[in-house]
């Protein structure tokens, strides 16, 4: 039977805990320190220990399951989490003895990100997980032990720079796909209501949104190409060149001209007389590596067509949410009334994916995405309203 470390609910005995240690069968107290010295666990106490149990076990399996789907370091990573769950196991197994009972299940959410770690493992898989380490902490707990409230902290930070990298490596298609989304969700269902609102006929608000959609998807492509595109270029011009290396051997080293180099990279006079000193020494010896460019930052950035692409396609598809009950025959406040809740519904899908991924609530951004949508789209309702009062 394994021996477990000693709760925080023990410290009252000591640094080592009861006499005899921290095994199983010592004495214990309880989460208010109201038991008495042999006191055996409460029912809530066993219940609580098995609970723990089950978590993670399951826990430990989300974690194998990930890391089958990654390959090198960060497979490495996430089997290092898996081993440091199984530790926790051992604990409450101690504690609960020959109590263990039988197997339990784990919490819902758990559960379910046991199944999504099985069958997708991608970047929004890793950002649920980073929520829920979040979220599932030992502070409050006194039979864990401080190091096992510790571990979990650490887990998040983990799994935040193993997300980190998911995002990196997606953010720049992804970002012009969701703005993309988005700015055709609000600025078609802005326009075809402030339209509407005018008193013009059914077909003219259908014909107004069609150009809307193609207008606004032509120009939000161009705009990501030419952003994306600068952006690149902008690094580009940036970047240490590869080639610096052939003119090391070259130079004066008493001038060394490197220092300079380095100063304008924001080093200090010393730092930069140090930093060159150590350069050229360590080229001389055959351990200086050429200098290559940071790929990271290109690979955040993606490349201005699949910007494009991404940009255009997806305004095209929330620009025609707001339409579809005009292509369908609708008209008046009911097709402008279906085509706010469509809207709505899109704009709260967008939120939580956003918010999955940045690792933040996620209906609290899909309530933001729709306060803001239906704010601008209410907006130009009402000046709608008003130029057509005035045109009347």
């Amino acid at each position: 039977m394994p021996v477990a470390p000693c709760p925080r609910s023990w410290r009252r005995y000591g640094r080592n805990g009861p006499p005899g240690g921290c095994g199983v069968n010592n004495d214990r107290v309880s989460i208010d320190g109201a038991r008495p010295p042999g006191g055996s666990p409460s029912r809530s106490d066993l219940g609580r220990w098995r609970r723990h149990l089950a978590n993670e076990r399951a826990e430990a399996a989300v974690y194998r399951d990930l890391a089958q789907r990654y390959d090198g370091e960060e497979r490495e990573i996430l089997l290092a989490i898996a081993t440091s769950e199984e530790r926790h196991e051992q604990h409450w197994l101690a504690l609960l003895g020959d109590q263990v009972g039988p197997p339990r299940r784990a919490d819902v959410g758990t559960r379910i990100l046991a199944f999504l770690a099985r069958h997708f493992g991608s970047v929004f898989v890793l950002a649920l997980v980073q929520r829920f380490e979040a979220r599932a902490s030992y502070e409050g707990d006194v039979d864990a032990t401080a190091t096992m409230a510790a571990d979990e902290q650490i887990h998040e930070e983990v799994i935040r720079a193993l997300a980190g990298r998911g995002r990196d490596r997606l953010s720049g298609s992804f970002r012009a796909a969701v703005f993309g989304a988005n700015d055709g969700l609000v600025s078609n269902l802005a326009l075809i209501l402030g339209v509407g609102a005018s008193g013009v006929a059914s077909h003219t608000v259908l014909v107004t949104g069609l150009a809307g959609l193609l207008a606004g998807a032509l120009s939000m492509g161009a705009g990501e190409y030419v952003s994306v595109s600068s952006q690149r270029e902008l690094l580009e011009a940036s970047t240490p060149s590869p080639n610096v290396g052939t003119a090391l051997t070259e130079l004066d080293v008493d001038a060394n001209e490197l220092e300079l180099v380095y100063r304008a990279r924001g080093m200090s006079a010393d730092e930069a007389k140090a930093h060159a000193a150590t350069v050229l020494r360590n080229h001389a010896d055959g351990t200086q590596q050429p200098a290559v460019p940071d790929a990271d930052q290109h690979e955040a950035i993606g490349t201005g067509f699949k910007a494009a692409v991404a940009s255009f396609l997806f305004f095209a598809v929330g620009a025609i949410i707001p339409v579809l009950p005009y292509i369908f025959g609708l008209g008046g406040a009911t097709a402008a009334l279906i085509a706010a809740v469509l809207v709505g519904i899109a704009l709260l899908g967008t939120g939580v994916i956003v918010g999955l991924l940045s690792g933040a609530p996620p209906m609290r951004r899909a309530l933001r995405q729709l306060m803001i949508g239906y704010g601008a789209a209410g907006i130009t309702y009402v000046l709608g309203l008003l130029v057509g009062g005035g045109v009347g």
